[in-house]
């Protein structure tokens, strides 16, 4: 084994065992008492890549299929080392690399030049029947909302829309607006549901296609809408009774937040309500994973709450309604890997080996920011006038149940077209 990831992996890992295989032979390396996992190199180069750019090569060197798991998977692995204290094993090496991405992040985060549509176009422009493989019916690519515990993903993506329906209090005839509209399941749902006239917008042409095509396909034409378009060509003139946004925030850009809340308050209109559905963590970031950012979501970026309430403040909106939902997105992401490996024929009947397991690495290390890094989903409600909305908070689980009620009645979705 290359003596530089030696040193690194003698540092880390303490609790549990970690065997590493490569051209040099095996080593075993901690005490036991957790998980258990073995990986294998398959060049000593590689060996000495991981050791001098962890954060970048290991998801690398997975996807190439350089670094092979033996033993577990590759979850377990990235579980493994997070469950050890990772401060006692940085080396010179990985301390510049990670100082010279903060600057670069944000150089980028200050130069006047948007890829909003290229960033977009890049993840979710994929082949629609990669989503097909293990999104819900309704294809919600965001986290679902496990109440009850142990219910099926449809069931917890139905649970979100109804959650989120139930907060944003829609009536019929009102104005929706939906910022980041996906394949069109909660516009569809909120029209459904309440009666209410929906305007999604989008920057993904596949998603507009599809989104548009489902309208056709329920007989909503004229009451439901997509656009390509961004929120900042949004025009004052024209507002709306409410707005949602569900996991398209961490595309904003942090440099970004205060342009993006001072048009939610010029579109809202004074007695709207707003729900913005977000990931977060638990400090300031400063920068994206670089794995992440270089194949997954260029420009994609996970706030801390310090980072955003400042600008929702400033903008003049109030925060009526704050709601965070530790491990939701944990149970959700299993679910979609798990899912996602079953069906790995499929996956690669559309792409390759290596898209393969760039996507199980994506999927694994997402998961295991939920279970082992803190990472949590915001809910926050906003509005502008004080009654707005009721003062008791007991009013969401009444709609919810007023939902559920509708939902018996409401025609089945259909297989969405791939």
């Amino acid at each position: 084994m290359a003596s530089s990831l030696r040193t690194l992996v003698a540092k880390i890992i303490k609790i549990g065992s970690l065997t590493v295989r490569g051209p040099s032979g095996e080593e075993t390396f901690g005490r036991g008492g957790g998980r258990t996992v073995t990986i294998r190199f398959t060049d000593t180069q590689a060996e000495e890549e991981l050791a001098a750019d962890p954060a970048l090569k290991l998801g690398e060197l997975y996807m190439e299929g350089r670094l092979l798991i033996d033993e577990g998977d590759i979850y377990e692995f990235l579980a493994l080392v997070k469950d050890n204290t990772l401060s006692e094993g940085l080396t010179f090496g990985m301390i510049w690399r990670g100082l010279l991405r903060i600057g670069a992040s944000l150089f980028r985060n200050r130069v006047p030049i948007n890829h909003n549509r290229r960033n977009v176009a890049h993840h979710y422009d994929l082949d629609g029947r990669l989503f097909s493989l293990f999104l819900d019916q309704d294809w919600q690519y965001s986290c679902a909302y496990f109440n009850p515990p142990g219910i099926s993903l449809d069931e917890a993506q139905l649970a979100k829309k109804r959650h989120i329906a139930a907060k944003l209090m829609p009536e019929p005839g009102q104005r929706v607006l939906e910022i980041g509209s996906g394949w069109g399941g909660m516009a569809l749902y909120l029209a459904e549901t309440s009666g209410v006239d929906v305007t999604g917008i989008t920057l993904s042409e596949e998603q507009l296609k599809v989104s548009r095509q489902r309208v056709e396909n329920r007989g909503l034409h004229g009451k439901v809408r997509f656009q390509l378009q961004d929120y900042r060509t949004l025009k004052p003139e024209v507002t709306f009774d409410r707005i949602v946004s569900v996991g398209m925030f961490e595309h904003v850009g942090r440099t970004n937040y205060a342009n993006f809340f001072r048009k939610v308050n010029e579109v809202l209109a004074e007695d709207g309500v707003m729900i913005l559905h977000s990931i977060g963590q638990p400090t300031i970031p400063y920068v994206t994973n670089p794995f992440i950012e270089k194949y997954i979501f260029p420009g994609g970026y996970i706030p801390a709450l310090s980072e955003v309430l400042p600008h929702i403040e400033k903008a003049g909106l109030l925060v009526s309604d704050l709601e965070i939902l530790p491990m939701h997105y944990a149970h959700t992401l299993r679910h979609w890997r798990e899912r996602f490996l079953a069906r790995k024929a499929e996956v690669l009947a559309l792409y390759d080996e290596r898209f393969f397991r760039m996507w199980e690495f994506y999927l694994a290390g997402s998961e295991m920011a939920f279970t082992h890094e803190n990472f949590f989903i915001f809910q926050v409600q906003l509005k502008k006038k004080r009654d707005a909305v009721p003062h008791l908070r007991d009013y969401i689980g009444k709609r919810e149940a007023a939902l559920r009620s509708f939902e018996q009645a409401r025609a089945p979705l259909d297989q969405i077209a791939v």
